[in-house]
């Protein structure tokens, strides 16, 4: 049996994001329920938000953390390495008045809310898994 090629079990890409800067979108129609990035393997840790404070970030390496960082608890979620950030942590808010297309669970699984059509950016409510405190 042939190896599946890297695009394979892929439904999204970045691109330039009516929303906000850079924005994810489906590459392929995305049936409701399906998870979108489970084959996304990158490792997250939690960083207490002391110890950051402790370590007195610049503002440019504090940026990752609240642009890209899941609050919750006193800490902050986040890739083991900044450079290993992908296509999921791009996710944004939809535009006002719109619903997202984008769902999570408690363990950071992210699904298709409703059938998602090609072309289409993916867009998820951050206060439905992160709370800035």
């Amino acid at each position: 049996m042939p190896r599946k090629l890297p695009h394979e079990d892929v439904y999204v890409r970045l691109g330039l994001s009516a929303v906000h800067g850079i924005g994810v979108f489906a590459i392929r129609p995305i049936p409701e329920g399906t998870n979108i990035f489970e084959n996304d393997a990158v490792d997250l840790v939690w960083v207490e938000k002391a110890a950051l404070e402790a370590s007195d970030p610049t503002p440019a390496a504090r940026a990752f953390y609240m642009d890209f960082g899941i609050h919750k608890d006193g800490r902050i979620g986040c890739p083991a390495n900044f450079h290993n950030l992908t296509p999921g942590w791009y996710l944004n808010e939809p535009a006002p008045g719109e619903q997202a297309n984008v769902t999570s669970d408690e363990i950071f699984n992210f699904s298709a809310a409703r059938d998602i059509a090609e072309g289409e950016e993916l867009t998820i409510r951050y206060l439905d898994f992160s709370r800035v405190s």
